[in-house]
């Protein structure tokens, strides 16, 4: 296949930022991709290593000038379309221990891969945003909702980090891509419900500990999905600042769910045990109606609901140890 296209991800070795990896490369693009393997795994690359048309730099993104000099040198002369921009701290708790993480490693990666970008003369990005940017709203989250008040430091950094690619517009970027992501799942995740379900219950397979009381309630999507809808709008959204939530159509799961999904596949004999309140720790937002209207008239939505995505994901990950 002739390569006619270059793009740069960050946050390579992560979760999602590896399944668009491979997604890329299965179309027109060669890739570059800038991991610090602090949260990513190199196993995550295990088949995009295998392709001539991606290389992969272990580096922090917030390495500018090593940065620059080191992609300068792989382009050799072309250029660079796209940065798939997804580097950043997905851990919230540990940002609600440490402001510093998500400063660090969710505002000032986009501050830095846009000052790359405007040295490299690249003109598009694609943005891994989030839901926990709209904070507690008793009503529906469209892209319009607002005020937007987010209750942990990974979204108000992603809110911030929203305004500044806003404000590249202006002199640096032709085109940016928003995307708003909801609970995301499947595998090769390195958080979150499930996989943490799954190491508690490793650990202790007589009792699953359950922070909260169970009823929180999100929605979730498969990761193949979200990188289907990532790459939709990129090709269809075509206005010069484009904000989409993605997330599963109209429905939601609960932590209960979740548990319970887990324990019968991993763990029968398990007791579950909540440990009470109405979030699992300081800036869950425990329930959310999220809207993806906008996305459906772009003209596209997911084939599975969120308790589909969550019982594919226990699947597989217990299918991949």
């Amino acid at each position: 296949m002739e390569r006619t296209r270059t793009c740069l991800v960050t946050g390579a070795a992560g979760f999602i930022g590896s399944h668009l990896i491979d997604r890329l490369l299965a179309s027109e693009c060669r890739v570059i991709g800038l991991d610090n393997l602090l949260l990513g795994k190199r196993a995550n690359l295990q088949r995009a290593l295998q392709s001539p048309d991606f290389t992969f730099l272990e580096t922090d993104v917030n390495d500018y000038d090593a940065n620059l000099l080191r992609i300068r040198e792989l382009l050799g002369g072309r250029s660079i379309e796209r940065v798939w921009h997804l580097a950043a701290n997905s851990d919230i708790r540990a940002g609600t221990a440490d402001a510093e993480v998500d400063l660090r490693n969710t505002f000032l990666t986009t501050f830095n891969t846009l000052k790359l970008m405007r040295s490299l003369g690249i003109r598009q990005i694609a943005f891994s945003s989030t839901s926990a940017i709209y904070g507690e709203q008793p009503n529906l989250l469209t892209e319009e909702a607002g005020p937007w008040e987010p209750i942990s430091n990974y979204g108000a950094m992603k809110l911030a980090s929203e305004a500044i690619i806003s404000a590249a517009r202006e002199t640096a970027l032709d085109r940016a891509w928003v995307f708003r992501f909801p609970n995301v799942v499947g595998p090769r995740a390195t958080h979150g419900a499930i996989y943490d379900f799954l190491q508690k219950l490793r650990a202790n397979p007589a009792e699953l500990e359950v922070l909260g009381d169970g009823h929180q309630q999100k929605p979730y999507l498969h990761v193949t999905e979200l990188v289907e809808a990532m790459l939709f709008i990129t090709e269809h959204a075509s206005d010069a600042h484009n904000t989409f939530n993605i997330g599963p159509e109209g429905t939601s799961t609960t932590v209960r769910h979740i548990a319970e999904t887990v324990v019968a596949a991993a763990a029968p004999a398990a007791a579950i045990r909540y440990t009470g309140g109405a979030r699992g720790w300081p800036g869950d937002v425990p329930r959310f109606n999220y809207s993806i209207e906008k996305l459906k008239r772009l003209g596209w939505k997911p084939a599975l609901t969120s308790d589909e995505a969550i019982e594919r994901t226990v699947g597989e990950l217990i299918a991949n140890g």
